[in-house]
């Protein structure tokens, strides 16, 4: 399971890109290519896994919509490839993806993952108490 589909990138970044992006057969380019865009997808879900696995439970419960949209940034990057400039929009998602991820693997960033966070525990603060002191002010006056 994926947690972006071949509708979720189109949505996002049209069928005009997917299209030039998968088509290496036809030329000119005119049909997306489920495989190439299958492949990319279960890449980045892999990616995702790896990152979230660390703190949550797989499969998650519900797929949060962040983790879509990060799914998409990282698949489209995986599609463009060694054609992605350093500083296109394509990889800068897929960087500031990766940064969120590491957060989340550290804890720093929390994923909505439709589960309910138990109450705390009511008066659960505990009472220390301990020996008088050996050595006080007084016990030393004199030294």
């Amino acid at each position: 399971m994926t947690y972006a589909q071949k509708s979720d990138l189109i949505e996002r970044f049209g069928e005009t890109e997917l299209v030039q992006l998968t088509d290496r057969t036809n030329k000119p380019a005119s049909v997306i290519n489920d495989v190439t865009v299958a492949r990319a997808l279960g890449d980045a879900t892999s990616m995702i896994d790896g990152y979230v696995s660390k703190v949550y439970a797989l499969p998650l419960a519900s797929v949060p919509e962040h983790l879509v949209k990060l799914t998409a940034d990282v698949a489209r990057y995986y599609l463009h490839g060694k054609a992605a400039d350093k500083d296109s929009p394509v990889t800068r998602a897929y960087s500031e993806a990766v940064t969120w991820l590491k957060d989340v693997a550290l804890g720093r960033v929390k994923l909505d993952d439709g589960g309910v966070t138990p109450p705390a525990a009511e008066g659960s603060a505990g009472r220390v108490t301990g020996s008088r002191p050996v050595f006080t002010r007084d016990s030393l006056r004199g030294f």
